[in-house]
């Protein structure tokens, strides 16, 4: 994030590993990420919201089924109204598709469409070069310790909405 090689000025020289330097570089990166997506809302004529939807649809367990806008608006804690508008939205800028279930024509499931997702991959290359780079950065077996701690983290986040 500072392009520079060790750590950060601001962080405790002496408790690198310590919660408060873990709590600094976590809030750090999120806001990079939310500075990109917000980014790319604009960029595109969206909300952030909706690239929200956009990223729960990259995301969702195929383990789930197929997303649907009842899946989306709870994943999101939108209401009905709201997450209408936003599949109206990225559906009307070509970023999803609307496809009624074949067993049940009630059901409607979403899907990121290769056009979008063209778009997405233009915009955020530069994101998964960075990525790479970082990532290269780093032997196998600390990677396995990243994912380890990154998956660990994500298991705490979520339990703390529920």
């Amino acid at each position: 994030m500072s392009g520079t090689d060790g750590p950060s000025p601001s962080l405790p020289a002496d408790d690198l590993t310590g919660l408060q330097s873990f709590a600094v570089l976590l809030r750090r990166m999120n806001g990079e990420f939310n500075r990109i997506a917000q980014e790319f809302a604009q960029a595109q004529g969206l909300h952030l919201t909706d690239v929200l939807a956009l990223i729960a649809l990259l995301d969702a367990d195929a383990a789930d089924g197929p997303m649907t806008p009842g899946r989306l608006r709870k994943q999101l804690q939108l209401t009905s109204g709201a997450v209408t508008a936003c599949i109206d939205r990225l559906e009307k800028a070509g970023h999803i598709r609307r496809v009624r279930a074949l067993d049940d024509r009630r059901v409607v499931h979403l899907h990121y469409a290769e056009a979008g997702r063209q778009v997405a991959r233009e915009y955020f290359r530069p994101l998964a070069h960075g990525t790479a780079a970082a990532r290269d950065r780093f032997t196998r077996d600390e990677l396995a310790v990243v994912a380890r701690f990154l998956t660990e983290m994500n298991g705490e986040l979520g339990r703390l909405g529920r």
